[in-house]
C-alpha cells in the first residue's frame, strides 16, 4: 500500500532546464569569437561534471562553471566585459519568477490529504527555498527535504522518517537518473514524468524490466495511477 508520495521539484513542478538551456545560448554567444558551439557545450558540461562535488548542484555552481570554461576556452584572456555578463546572468536565472509546470498545482492539491506529500529537491537551499515559498505549493506538503544529491540512501532515510518506507512510497519526477533510478534502487516505485530535453549529467537508461516502474506523459496522470496502485476510489 502507498501512503508515501515524494515530488521532485524542478521541471517536475516548475521549470528550470529552459533557463539553463537559454542561458548556455547567452554563453555560447558572448565565446562564439574563442570556440565553437559544441566545443563549448562539451567543455561547460565537463566542468560542470568536475564541480558537481564542489559547489554542488543549482545556478551558482552552474555559473562558476560558465566562468571557468571563459577562463580555459580564450587561455585566460576573457574580457572582464564577459565575466560580468555571466555573473548578471547567474543573477537573473536566481531572480527568475516560478513558472509552475501545467497540472502541477492540481495534482498536488488533489493528492494532499490522503497521501504524505514529501518535496524531495536538491541544489542550493536558499534557492529552492525562494522557489518553493513563490511556487503558493508548500502548504500542500508534509516535509520538505533540499538535498545534495538523490541516492538510493537518501530516499530511505527520507522515507523512513517521514512515511513507513520506502517499499510504501513513491517518487515521481522527470530526472530519470536521480527521480526514479535511485528511487526504484531504494525499494520505491518510480514514475517518470518527463518536461523536455533532459540535463545529460542526469540522464539513465530506462528501467522498463522493474514492476514497479511507469511513465505518464504529465502531471494530470499522477492522481489516477496512484488510485489504481492504491485501489483506492478517487475523491
Amino acid at each position: 500500500m502507498i501512503t508515501t508520495i515524494g515530488f521532485d521539484a524542478d521541471d517536475t513542478l516548475w521549470q528550470n532546464e529552459a533557463f539553463f538551456r537559454l542561458t548556455q545560448e547567452h554563453f555560447t554567444d558572448l565565446l562564439r569569437d574563442y570556440s565553437d558551439p559544441h566545443q563549448l557545450h562539451e567543455r561547460l558540461l565537463a566542468a560542470e561534471r568536475r564541480n558537481i562535488g564542489v559547489y554542488g548542484y543549482g545556478v551558482k555552481g552552474f555559473t562558476l562553471s560558465m566562468i571557468e570554461t571563459a577562463i580555459e576556452v580564450t587561455e585566460g584572456r576573457v574580457p572582464a566585459s564577459v565575466i560580468s555578463e555571466l555573473l548578471g546572468a547567474g543573477r537573473a536565472m536566481l531572480d527568475h519568477p516560478v513558472e509552475l509546470i501545467p497540472h502541477a498545482r492540481e495534482t498536488v492539491e488533489a493528492l494532499s490529504g490522503q497521501f504524505r506529500l514529501i518535496l524531495i529537491t536538491k541544489g542550493d537551499l536558499l534557492h529552492q527555498e525562494r522557489k518553493l515559498a513563490q511556487s503558493g505549493l508548500g502548504d500542500s506538503f508534509d516535509a520538505v527535504e533540499i538535498v545534495s544529491e538523490k541516492t538510493p540512501e537518501v530516499y530511505r532515510r527520507i522515507f523512513d522518517q517521514h512515511g513507513q518506507g520506502a517499499g510504501a512510497a513513491l517518487m515521481t519526477g522527470n530526472s530519470m537518473r536521480s527521480d526514479v533510478v535511485a528511487a526504484l534502487d531504494a525499494g520505491a516505485w518510480g514514475v517518470h514524468v518527463p518536461n523536455g530535453p533532459a540535463w545529460e549529467l542526469d540522464s539513465a537508461d530506462e528501467p522498463v524490466e522493474n514492476p514497479r516502474y511507469r511513465h505518464l506523459p504529465d502531471l494530470s496522470h499522477l492522481p489516477a495511477l496512484v488510485m489504481q496502485l492504491t485501489g483506492t476510489p478517487r475523491q
